[in-house]
């Protein structure tokens, strides 16, 4: 595939483009010579990320290439799904909350619920269920692991749980 072929035309289905997206990237990974030497993406940086682990000790002269290749195909999935969302609301610029968006359409990246709020719609918000918070005109609702207004206004004043228990208590909500 050549780097001006767009990876999603306007207008085009989320299920016709995930059907095409995987079998383009073999393609494209068939057809490649890569250059090792001069990667899209800094591999001390990639190699930083490997370590932060405790378990990795060492890492093998290939991984960090591979682990590259990996998250150009992550950002360009992620990219793709979240043009398809401005695209079926007439915008061609990306948002926050695109790939908000995107990423809840797809169970596969729950993985980043910590990191990418959830988005909800206005109807949800007027039961008094989850934090909101306007940023940019969206309505953002807290993850697991932040409590929500409703949950903070029916804790105790005075102790009742400590605040371990009471996140225990959220986070087994959840899971």
């Amino acid at each position: 595939m050549s780097p001006t072929t767009p990876y999603v035309q306007p207008g085009e289905p989320l299920n016709d483009f995930l059907r095409s997206f995987w079998q383009r990237q073999v393609d494209a990974a068939e057809q490649e010579t890569p250059d090792y030497r001069h990667p899209p993406l800094p591999l001390a940086r990639i190699k930083k990320v490997m370590k932060s682990d405790p378990d990795v000790k060492m890492i093998a002269a290939d991984a960090p290439i591979l682990f590259c290749k990996a998250c150009e195909i992550f950002i360009s999935e992620i990219t793709a799904r979240a043009f398809i969302i401005a695209d079926s609301n007439k915008r061609r610029t990306l948002s926050r909350a695109d790939i908000a968006k995107a990423l809840a359409k797809s169970d596969q990246f729950d993985f980043l619920i910590d990191i990418v709020p959830r988005e909800e719609g206005l109807a949800g918000l007027g039961h008094g269920h989850g934090s909101a918070s306007s940023v940019g005109g969206s309505n953002l609702v807290a993850g697991p692991s932040q409590p929500t207004l409703h949950q903070e206004q029916d804790r105790p004043a005075n102790g009742g749980q400590s605040s371990v228990s009471s996140s225990t208590a959220v986070l087994d909500q959840y899971y």
